[in-house]
C-alpha cells in the first residue's frame, strides 16, 4: 500500500515533530502528569497556534478539513511523545460526533470553536456493563417539563475535567401509550420480580428494557446530547499512563439533544463514526508509542556496555531488536489501513480492515515494548525512564475502543 504525504502534510507532521522535541520532552511530560489538571493547557494552545486542532473540521467553520489520513502522522507524533493532552477526547470522538450529527444551527455555533481550542469537548459513551460492546447504552434520556434529562452514568470518559461539554449518548424512552405491549410488558415485569432472586432479575432486566428501544445494545432508538460540564457529576481519576479520565454520573442532568432526537438512524452512524475515527487515531497513536520504545531500545543497547562489549553485539539481542523492527513496520502498514478504511468507509474491505488494523497493531505494540523493557534490564521498569511509560500507554490504547480479544471477537462474527 503506498502512502505518501502530501507537502501540506510533511510540513505540518515535522512543525509538529518540532514543537513536542523543544517544548515537550519526557522531564517536561512527567511535570505535567503530576500536576493537577494532568495536562497542559500551554502546550494545547501551542498545538492550537499549530492547526493540529483545526484538523478534521470542515472548511466552512474555521477548519483545515481532511480525514483519518491527515490525523495519521499528526497521532504518531503524539503517540513518540506520549501527549497527555485532550486532542482524542475532544477533536477526533467529540468533533467528529458534532459533525455528523449535529443541526446546521449547531455546527455553527460549536465547530468554529474547536480549531482554536477555546472549546473542549468529551466523548461520554462508554459503560461499565458494555464489556467492549459498542452500542450497549443503558444512559436514558426524557423528555420533562420541557427539558431533556439524562440518567446513567458513563465511564471511561477521557479528559473529563477539560471539557467545557460532553458529548453523551444515550436511548430515547418511549411513549408508553404510543406501546401497545407497554401493559402487557408492565404485567410480565411484576409477574418476573415477585418471584425471581435478585440476581435472575438483574439477568432478566438486561434482556428486557422498558419502551420500545430493545436491550442495552440495540441499535434503535439512540441520540446524541450535549451536557455542560457543570450540569453532571464528575469522579476523576487517572489511567494506568497517567492520562486524565472519569466517571460521568447524571442524575437527571439538563440536556440539548445534538440534532433531532428522533432522527435515530443519523445518531447511530455519529456513534460509529466517531468510533471508527477514535480507532484510526488510535492505531496511529500506538504506532507512535512503539516508535519511541524502539528508539530508546537500539540507542540503549548501543551505548551500555557489559563485560567489555556492548550489549547491542550480542546475537540475542540483535535477533530481539530485529523482530522489534518487523513489528513496528507490520503496525505501521495496519495503521495506514486503519486511516484508508474510516477515510473510505464505502469500501467493500472497510469493515473487516479496521478490527484487523487494531488487533494486529495491538498484538505487535504489546510485543515490541515488552522486548524493550526486557533489553533495559531493570532500568526499563522504573519511573523515572520512557520506555516503561510507552508499555502503559499501549495498555491503555489497546483497551480503547475493544482490545485485541473484542476485534479478534468482532472478526470472527464477520
Amino acid at each position: 500500500m503506498q502512502f505518501d504525504l502530501n507537502e501540506e502534510q510533511q510540513a505540518l507532521a515535522e512543525s509538529l515533530s518540532r514543537l513536542l522535541d523543544d517544548h515537550y520532552g519526557f522531564e517536561k511530560r512527567r511535570a505535567i502528569a503530576g500536576s493537577e489538571a494532568g495536562w497542559s493547557d500551554a502546550a494545547w494552545n501551542k498545538l492550537a497556534e499549530l492547526g493540529v486542532t483545526a484538523l478534521g473540521i470542515p472548511e466552512a467553520f474555521g477548519g483545515l478539513g481532511g480525514g483519518a489520513g491527515d490525523r495519521l502522522p499528526v497521532m504518531k507524533a503524539f503517540g513518540r511523545a506520549l501527549l497527555l493532552e485532550p486532542y482524542l477526547a475532544s477533536s477526533v470522538l467529540g468533533a467528529t460526533a458534532v459533525r455528523e450529527a449535529a443541526s446546521e444551527a449547531q455546527k455553527s455555533a460549536l465547530l468554529p470553536a474547536l480549531p482554536s481550542g477555546e472549546l473542549r469537548l468529551a466523548w461520554a459513551h462508554d459503560e461499565t456493563g458494555g464489556r467492549n460492546e459498542a452500542l450497549w447504552i443503558e444512559t436514558r434520556a426524557r423528555h420533562d417539563g420541557g427539558q431533556w434529562r439524562l440518567d446513567g452514568a458513563k465511564s471511561l470518559v477521557l479528559h473529563a475535567g477539560a471539557a467545557s461539554r460532553f458529548v453523551v449518548s444515550a436511548r430515547v424512552n418511549a411513549d408508553p401509550s404510543a406501546d401497545p405491549s407497554a401493559d402487557l410488558n408492565a404485567d410480565l415485569n411484576a409477574d418476573l420480580n415477585a418471584d425471581l432472586t435478585a440476581d435472575v432479575r438483574a439477568d432478566v432486566s438486561a434482556d428486557v428494557s422498558p419502551g420500545m428501544n430493545g436491550h442495552a445494545s440495540d441499535e434503535h432508538g439512540l441520540a446524541l446530547f450535549l451536557v455542560d460540564a457543570g450540569s453532571a457529576r464528575l469522579r476523576p481519576y487517572r489511567l494506568i499512563d497517567d492520562t486524565p479520565a472519569g466517571e460521568l454520573i447524571l442524575d437527571g442532568a439538563v440536556a440539548e439533544p445534538l440534532g433531532d432526537p428522533a432522527d435515530h438512524a443519523r445518531a447511530l452512524a455519529a456513534i460509529r463514526a466517531a468510533e471508527a475515527a477514535g480507532t484510526a487515531a488510535v492505531c496511529a497513536d500506538m504506532v507512535g508509542t512503539m516508535e519511541s520504545a524502539f528508539s530508546l531500545t537500539t540507542a540503549y543497547v548501543s551505548t551500555r556496555k557489559q563485560f567489555g562489549r556492548l550489549i547491542g553485539e550480542y546475537q540475542a539481542l540483535r535477533h530481539r531488536i530485529s523482530e522489534m523492527a518487523v513489528a513496528l513496520e507490520m503496525a505501521r502498514s495496519m495503521a495506514i489501513a486503519a486511516a484508508v478504511a474510516v477515510d473510505d468507509a464505502a469500501s467493500p474491505n472497510a469493515a473487516t480492515d479496521l478490527p484487523r488494523a487494531k488487533l494486529a497493531i495491538g498484538r505487535h505494540a504489546r510485543a515490541l515494548c515488552q522486548a524493550a523493557i526486557q533489553s533495559h534490564g531493570g532500568i526499563g521498569m522504573t519511573e523515572e525512564y520512557a520506555v516503561g511509560h510507552c508499555l502503559r500507554r499501549i495498555h491503555v490504547l489497546d483497551q480503547l475502543f475493544g482490545d485485541v480479544d473484542a476485534q479478534a471477537a468482532r472478526l470472527a462474527r464477520m
